[in-house]
């Protein structure tokens, strides 16, 4: 039994058995309703009560606890209607029994004090949710393995909620976005991508899905890293929810990855005539002056150069701009 909260309710005044405080209703009502007395003797049971236990109501009144329910059962309910006539409060709380067939079952309701003639009792009043405990079982363990498949498949997999913002990652898909997981949850989709025109068939599926016009999609897209580095991806997009529900989310999945290739840096205009001058094999003294820029000057330049190209030395460098593209044979 897990008790889940508790809240005061009224004493009813003393009645004649057949006026009980549930009232003429309670005998046909879809939940389960009873009432024993401090000994665990049933005064009254509803029908849907007697239906938990696949026997008749008549069967049940006059009888103990203990002919009714499991000896394991017996000594914990008891003990819960004694907390109940003792406190004076009512307890709300879920609770774990077995059918008769042996099988489990899970209810939900309240127990409280009552007056029943003359005497003080303990009235109950139960919804059965096994269906509903068994449903939210298998939804965690569904979760489960969809967090094992996230984390563990080798798919770079993002959820994104309808605002177009990473609500949930795999591990893959920060190793290839380049950033730590922690960080990649709140970002927004469109600072993943490469600042390129290409996207509008990947923009166009977007709309669709969470307009609901479509539940599933595919579109190229080009990633780019916490680096600034680019990959070509085939993304597969799955809108999350129900009809009922509407959309609450997308699944994007890169089923398809290029090799990471980096972006051609963007040089200044002063930086590329450096470049052009170490190539030709001029010293920096040489460079300094034809450019007349300082040698602290000039030096500032080459340490971003450097960093740019990713070239620690003049030959690295000179070599790392003919592969990019800055200069030509």
């Amino acid at each position: 039994m897990t008790e889940t909260e508790s809240s005061t309710w009224p004493v009813h005044p003393a009645g004649p058995p057949d006026h009980n405080p549930f009232g003429a209703l309670a005998e046909l009502a879809p939940a389960a309703a009873f009432m024993r007395d401090g000994t665990g003797r049933y005064l009254w049971a509803n029908h849907a009560y007697a239906h938990l236990y696949g026997t008749t109501r008549d069967a049940v009144i006059g009888r103990h606890l203990s002919d009714v329910d499991e000896p394991v059962d017996v000594d914990r309910f008891l003990a819960m209607d004694q907390q109940v006539l003792a406190d004076g409060r009512s307890v709300r709380h879920t609770l774990t029994y077995r059918r008769p067939d042996g099988s489990l079952a899970h209810a939900a309701g309240y127990r409280f004090p009552a007056t029943w003639d003359t005497g003080r009792c303990v009235a109950g009043i139960y919804v059965d949710v096994t269906d509903y405990v068994r449903a939210t079982d298998q939804r965690h363990h569904t979760e489960a393995d969809l967090r094992a498949l996230r984390d563990h498949s080798g798919l770079a997999c993002v959820r994104l909620t309808r605002d177009g913002r990473v609500s949930e990652a795999g591990v893959t898909a920060a190793e290839v976005l380049g950033v730590r997981l922690s960080d990649l949850a709140g970002m927004r989709a469109d600072s993943l991508l490469a600042g390129t025109c290409g996207h509008a068939d990947l923009f166009r599926a977007w709309k669709d899905l969470i307009s609901g016009r479509r539940r599933s999609a595919h579109a190229l897209a080009v990633l780019v890293d916490g680096e600034g580095a680019q990959r070509r991806a085939r993304i597969q997009l799955t809108a999350v929810g129900t009809p009922a529900s509407g959309v609450t989310g997308v699944w994007a999945v890169a089923t398809r990855l290029s090799r990471r290739q980096r972006t051609q840096p963007t040089l200044t205009p002063a930086q590329l005539r450096i470049i052009t001058l170490l190539a030709a094999g001029r010293t920096n003294t040489g460079i300094a002056a034809e450019l007349r820029l300082s040698r602290q000057t000039l030096d500032y330049h080459l340490s971003r150069l450097r960093e740019l190209l990713e070239a620690p030395t003049r030959p690295a460098l000179v070599a790392r701009a003919y592969v990019l593209g800055l200069l030509s044979l």
